[in-house]
Parts: C-alpha cells; sequence; structure tokens
C-alpha cells in the first residue's frame, strides 16, 4: 500500500536522538539558508553527485500542510488508487471495515510532516514552529530527494498505476538513500551500520517503544504502519549494500523493481531476480480495480492472518510475481489473487501457510474439493485456495466471494506470464 509522499517523522525523530549521542552538532542561528549551507556539502560528498541548481527552501503552516496533503490525495488518479486500494485491502482482511482510508490519511500525515520537497514545483517546504533538532534533519533528508529529483524523474515513479510493488521498491531507494544520507552526515560520514548504535534493528524497537508520542500512527492497522516503516529502514539497508558494491555510485540507472530484490540483495545483487508479470484475463465479474502486493505485502498478508513472523515470512519467500482484482459482481464484491512462485516447493509453502491464515481468517476448515482445490466458507461468503500450472510455472489462486456466486471467478488456462526486465516509467508531463 503505496502513501505518495508520506514522511515518517517518528523515525527522524529517533534518529535524531540516537545523533545527539554519536556527534556534537554545530548550532547555526538564522534562516534555513544556513542549514541548507551546511548540508549540502555533507550530501553532495555521500551521494557522489552535485546539485546542478540550488535547491529552494519556503517556510509553511500547518494549515497550508493540509492544504497540500489534501490536494495530493484529491487528483482523479490519486482518488481511485485509494479507493481501489482501500477496498482491496478491507477484503483481503488488512484494514478495518470501518477505516476511511482518505480520513485516516490526512490526519496521519498532518501528524508526521515536518518538511516536504515537492518535485511539481521544485521546492522544499518546512513547517513552520517544528522542533529544531527535527528541522535540522528534515532538511538533510529532503535536499536528499532535491538532489535525487535533479537525475531522475520522482514524480514519474511517484505517478506509477497498477504497480504498486514496483513503486514501493523505487520509494525504498529514494527514502533510503535520503535516511542513509542524513544519518552518515550525522554520525560523520563512513560506515552507517557500524557507526549507528544498536543498527536498524534498534531503530525499529524505538518505533514501537515510542508510538505514543504519535497516537495516530499508533492507531494505523499494521499495513499502513510497515508500509510506512519500510522505505526508511529496509531502503536504508539496500542503499548501504549498494553502495558496499558500487562505491560512489546511484542505483538510479538499475532501479530495483520488486520488494523482493529490497528484502533479498541476492535478487538484486546476484543473479537478477525480475518478477514475472501477471495478466489475468478473462474474469467473472466486472473489474473495478487491479494491482499487486508483492513479497513484502504478501508477508504482511500471512502474518495478519497467521500472527506469526517465521510462517509469514517462510510463505512469502520464492515470491515471483503476483496480480489481484477486485471484482463487482450480481451478488456483490468479490477477490481475485493470482500468484507465481520460483519453483512447486516455494508454491507449496505458501498453500501451506495460506491454509492457516484462511482458518485463523474463517474459523472454518478447508475442504478439498478437488486435488487442486480447498474451500472455505464463513458468513455468507466462499473463498477458495487453487494450485494450478500455467507454461510449467506454478501459480497458487486465492478467490473470495458471496457464497452464492457458483463457478469459478477466473480460468488459470487464460492467465498470461510475461518474463521481461521493467523499463523506466516515462518522464511525467
Amino acid at each position: 500500500m503505496t502513501f505518495r509522499r508520506a514522511r515518517i517523522y517518528l523515525v527522524l525523530t529517533l534518529l535524531a536522538a540516537i545523533g545527539a549521542g554519536c556527534r556534537e552538532r554545530k548550532e547555526y542561528e538564522g534562516p534555513y539558508g544556513r542549514q541548507v549551507a551546511e548540508a549540502i556539502p555533507l550530501i553532495e560528498k555521500g551521494t557522489g553527485l552535485k546539485f546542478k541548481r540550488p535547491p529552494r527552501v519556503e517556510a509553511r503552516s500547518k494549515a497550508q500542510v493540509r492544504e497540500f496533503v489534501l490536494a495530493q490525495i484529491t487528483k482523479p488518479p490519486a482518488q481511485r488508487d485509494m479507493a481501489g486500494q482501500e477496498a482491496a485491502y478491507k477484503r483481503f482482511g488488512m484494514i478495518p471495515d470501518t477505516l476511511n482510508l482518505r480520513e485516516y490519511l490526512v490526519g496521519l500525515l498532518e501528524e508526521q510532516i515536518v518538511g516536504y520537497y515537492d518535485p511539481a514545483t521544485d521546492v522544499l517546504y518546512v513547517v513552520d514552529g517544528s522542533p529544531d533538532d527535527v528541522v535540522g534533519l528534515t532538511i538533510t533528508h529532503e535536499l536528499v530527494h532535491a538532489l535525487q529529483d535533479q537525475y531522475v524523474d520522482l514524480d514519474a515513479y511517484q505517478n506509477l498505476e497498477g504497480e504498486n510493488d514496483r513503486q514501493t521498491a523505487a520509494q525504498a531507494v529514494f527514502e533510503g538513500q535520503a535516511v542513509y544520507e542524513q544519518i552518515a552526515a550525522m554520525l560523520g560520514g563512513g560506515n552507517v551500520a557500524v557507526n549507528l548504535p544498536g543498527g536498524w534493528d534498534r531503530v525499529r524497537e524505538m518505533i514501537r517503544e515510542n508510538q505514543a508520542s504519535m497516537p495516530i500512527f499508533a492507531r494505523a492497522p499494521l499495513v499502513v504502519q510497515e508500509t510506512l516503516i519500510f522505505p526508511y529502514l529496509s531502503g536504508a539497508e539496500f542503499i548501504r549494500g549498494f553502495k558496499t558494491r558500487n562505491a560512489g555510485g546511484t542505483p538510479y540507472s538499475d532501479m530495483p523493481v520488486s520488494t523482493e530484490q529490497i528484502l533479498h540483495p541476492s535478487a538484486y545483487f546476484g543473479t537478477r531476480d525480475h518478477p514475472t508479470r501477471v495478466t489475468l484475463g478473462a474474469l467473472r465479474g466486472t473489474k473495478r480495480y487491479e494491482n499487486t502486493l508483492g513479497e513484502f505485502e504478501t508477508r504482511l498478508f500471512l502474518y495478519q492472518h497467521t500472527e506469526d513472523q517465521n510462517d509469514a515470512i517462510r510463505g512469502a519467500t520464492g515470491w515471483d510475481g503476483d496480480r489481484y482484482a477486485l471484482l463487482d459482481t450480481p451478488a456483490g464484491e468479490a477477490l481475485v489473487w493470482v500468484t507465481v512462485w520460483d519453483s512447486a516447493v516455494e508454491a507449496g509453502e505458501f498453500h501451506d501457510v495460506m491454509m492457516a491464515a484462511l482458518e485463523g481468517k474463517t474459523l472454518v476448515g478447508g475442504t478439498a474439493v478437488s486435488e487442486s482445490t480447498r474451500v472455505y466458507t464463513n458468513g455468507g461468503r466462499t473463498a477458495k485456495l487453487i494450485t494450478a500450472e500455467v507454461g510449467g510455472r506454478p501459480l497458487v489462486i486465492y478467490t473470495d466471494a458471496p457464497a452464492s456466486v457458483t463457478g469459478e471467478l477466473i480460468d488459470p488456462a487464460g492467465i498470461r506470464l510475461e518474463e521481461s526486465a521493467p523499463t523506466a516509467p516515462a518522464r511525467a508531463p
């Protein structure tokens, strides 16, 4: 679930506390220009890139921030995407049926935002009245985004439609690099993983321990919390690995295209494991929305329904592609989710964990109606877990529909799998 331009400043606040004991930071009086002047040489040294033009920095009130957030999520493409994601994630059981995602997101981002870089205006905005220590970190972080936008089109990645997993992977690069470089500057350079006390695991622990300081974030569903945190921490780990192998380089010309490549270094730095593109073919119902979960959100789905982290990781490992569609049928809303796996063994692992997830979700044991299909019924709905094979590739298909819907929502024979490396998105107009 990708929240465009979200900035999780709980992370930045905690990193400020960590850094305070690692390096004495000089205090500068006066306008933000001085903080910018201090940060730019550190950013250019860390990234190996020079600013092509000076960044602009302006102050904004809380009210103006709210207007900015509303403007982003009320654009027609964003509204369509958010409405589709909200309905789909409710059907997956990953957010409550009562949650209004649009209203919640506005409140969450208002709580989180201290500053932001807007690619549409090429301006870095800082919120009036924000704590001084967090403002300094925010300026450094957002200056990295301003620099990125001079070398790669951030808007083109932020505006990808129907490619949630790829968009999350790109966001992990951009946010991960900003976090890495701000910490490197804060700690005096060098290997962040070595110099950061307790490493990323300690940062994650501190986020959990300090959720009370961000009450809206603390109440957020698991998928909202984790997809906000993922680009910052897992992205920074990816950047650390990239810098270790490519000193002085950036991944902009060879971007990771899946969260699998962020989570597993071997999938990006070793033999490149590009995801399989899944085309669903004919469906029984009117398609309202379609997208991908990816390996990371597949983990979240499994964990949400099993509450077993090891099983969730085991079940999602070996993911090679997926596609889901939210359908309108005469009897009501339905969901189709097709997943493709690296091997039959890994498809079997996912299938087994999915059975546990469905039994935990429905409280009704599955019935094997054929060698390839198990059926679960509860609350007037029928869920099916189907194993199939297309072109020698193992698939696991999950469907969820009103119990009165008879027959299958999708014919596996109509599913098309495409092995190809995605190209860079076209520049936004």
